[in-house]
C-alpha cells in the first residue's frame, strides 16, 4: 500500500486513496466533470490576460470568479457554449465593469478593458460563441501565462494555505464554496484567507514572472510543493477528488511550460503512477482496500506506462530531485504485478537517495516501512519509535506503529496504536478501515 507521497505503507495502515472524477449528471446531458475541465482550461488563462492589460490582480481574479459562478449556474442549465472561452471572457469583462463602477474605482481601468461588452458583443454571455473572439484565451499568443501567475500564488512571502486555495481559484477556477467543502472550512474562513493572499501579493509587490538563473530551482520546488499538496488534498476524501485531478492537471502545464526541470517531471510521473490505482482503491463493498489487497489488473496500464515515460524523461536530465525519487518508489510498485513481486530492497535504496535530499520525518517513517519488509518488523518498529516525538499527531505514525506490532505479536500494543490513530484522523475511509483493525 501506498501513501500520497509514493511511500510503501504496510498492510493495517490506511491506504491510498479513492477513486477520481466521479460525478453527477447535470441537465443538458453535461457533467460535473465535463464543466469541470471547460474552467480548468479557461479560467487561468482569462485571470492572467486581464491581469496583464489592468495591472490589477485582485479585480482580474475577482472578475473571472464572478464569470464562472455564472457560467456554472448557465452551463448547467443550457449545456456548455460553443466557445467557452468567449464566453467566459465576455462575462469576466462585464464583472469587471460592475465591479469597477459600483466600486468606484478609476475610470481608466473602464476604458482598457475596451468597448463595453454589453453594446459589443450582443445581449449575453452566448454572444462570445462565435469564433475569433478578441481578447479570448486565443489572443495569448505563444507562451502560457498561467504559470507566471501560478508562480506568484505559489510565493514564500504568502501563508502555505493560502498558496494551495489561491493556486485551485485564480489558476484552475475552483469557487470559494468549493474549496471550502474540499478543505472542510467554513466560506467566509475560505474567502479571508484568499482576499489576505491577494493583498499580500499586491503589498509585496510580488512578481507574476517565472524566475531565472539560480533562483528558479527554489521557487521551482515551492510550486511543485503546492501542487503535491494539492494532490494529496484530494486523495482520500471523495468531497475532495476534484482538487486531485486539478493537482495533476498543473503538473503537466508545469512540466509542458518548463520541459528541461525533470523535478517538474517527476512529480508529473508521481502522481500520475498514484492515480493509476484510484478504480482499484475500493472493493465491491465500497471498503477502502490496502495495496496488496487490490487487484492490480484493475490498475490502469496505459497511466502507468505514461508515468514510466515521464520519469524517464526527467532521469535523461541526470539531475536528481525529491519527487523524481518518489516517482520511481511509486514506479517499483506499479510494475510489480503481484503484492508479493514488489522489489523492497529496490524501494529502501531509494528511500536512502531520498532522504540524502530530504531528511523529513515521514519520509524517514515510509523508509522504515520498507525496511521491515526487507529485515524484518522488529527493527524497523525501532526505527519509527526514534520518529515518536516529532510524529506523535501524524496518525500514520501510529497506524504504522500498530502494522509492525501486529506482525511481532503484540495485539496490545497494536490495539492501542490503532486506537491513537483513529483519534487523530477525521477521513471516513481511513476511520472505516482502522475499525476493523479493533476488534471487539
Amino acid at each position: 500500500m501506498s501513501s500520497p507521497d509514493g511511500a510503501p505503507l504496510p498492510d493495517g495502515v490506511p491506504p491510498d486513496g479513492v477513486p477520481g472524477g466521479a460525478t453527477g449528471g447535470v441537465p443538458g446531458g453535461v457533467t460535473d466533470a465535463a464543466l469541470a475541465q471547460v474552467v480548468r482550461a479557461e479560467a487561468g488563462l482569462i485571470v492572467a490576460s486581464m491581469h496583464r492589460r489592468l495591472g490589477d490582480f485582485d479585480l482580474a481574479e475577482e472578475a473571472v470568479q464572478e464569470a464562472i459562478i455564472t457560467a456554472l449556474r448557465v452551463w448547467r442549465a443550457e449545456g456548455v457554449p460553443a466557445n467557452p472561452g468567449g464566453w467566459l471572457t465576455v462575462t469576466a469583462r462585464r464583472k469587471a465593469i460592475d465591479l469597477l463602477r459600483t466600486g468606484a474605482r478609476n475610470r481608466r481601468l473602464i476604458d482598457t478593458l475596451g468597448e463595453d461588452p454589453l453594446s459589443a458583443a450582443g445581449s449575453g454571455p452566448d454572444s462570445a460563441d462565435g469564433p475569433g473572439f478578441p481578447g479570448g484565451p486565443d489572443s495569448l499568443g505563444g507562451s502560457d501565462e498561467r504559470v507566471p501567475m501560478l508562480f506568484a500564488c505559489c510565493h514564500p512571502a504568502l501563508a502555505a494555505e493560502s498558496r494551495l486555495a489561491l493556486t485551485l481559484r485564480a489558476v484552475v477556477g475552483m469557487t470559494t464554496p468549493q474549496l471550502a467543502r474540499a478543505f472542510l472550512v467554513p466560506e467566509p474562513t475560505m474567502a479571508q484567507r484568499l482576499v489576505r493572499a491577494k493583498r499580500k501579493i499586491t503589498a509585496a509587490g510580488i512578481p507574476f514572472a517565472v524566475p531565472a538563473g539560480e533562483q528558479l530551482a527554489g521557487r521551482l520546488d515551492d510550486v511543485l510543493t503546492v501542487v503535491a499538496v494539492a494532490y494529496n488534498a484530494g486523495y482520500l476524501d471523495p468531497a475532495a477528488t476534484m482538487v486531485a485531478d486539478d493537482a495533476i492537471w498543473l503538473a503537466e502545464l508545469v512540466a509542458r511550460a518548463l520541459p528541461t526541470e525533470p523535478e517538474a517531471w517527476g512529480l508529473l510521473a508521481l502522481l500520475t503512477f498514484l492515480s493509476s490505482r484510484a478504480s482499484a482503491r475500493f472493493g465491491a463493498d465500497g471498503r477502502l482496500l490496502t495495496l496488496a489487497e487490490q487487484d492490480r489488473s484493475r490498475w490502469d496500464g496505459v497511466a502507468i506506462a505514461r508515468a514510466d515515460g515521464y520519469l524517464a524523461h526527467a532521469a535523461a536530465m541526470r539531475r536528481r530531485g525529491r519527487f523524481q525519487l518518489q516517482a520511481a518508489i511509486a514506479g517499483c510498485h506499479a510494475s510489480a504485478g503481484t503484492a508479493a513481486d514488489t522489489d523492497w530492497l529496490q524501494i529502501l535504496i531509494l528511500y536512502d537517495m531520498l532522504l540524502a535530499l530530504d531528511p523529513s520525518p515521514v519520509i524517514r517513517l515510509n523508509r522504515a516501512i520498507a525496511l521491515a519488509e526487507v529485515d524484518g518488523p522488529a527493527g524497523a518498529l525501532a526505527e519509527v519509535d526514534e520518529l515518536g516525538e516529532r510524529l506523535t499527531g501524524y496518525h500514520l505514525f501510529h497506524a504504522t506503529r500498530a502494522a509492525l506490532l501486529t506482525r511481532l505479536g503484540d495485539s496490545a500494543g497494536a490495539r492501542a496504536a490503532n486506537e491513537r490513530a483513529l483519534t487523530l484522523t477525521g477521513n471516513p475511509a481511513e476511520q472505516a478501515l482502522l475499525r476493523t483493525r479493533l476488534p471487539d
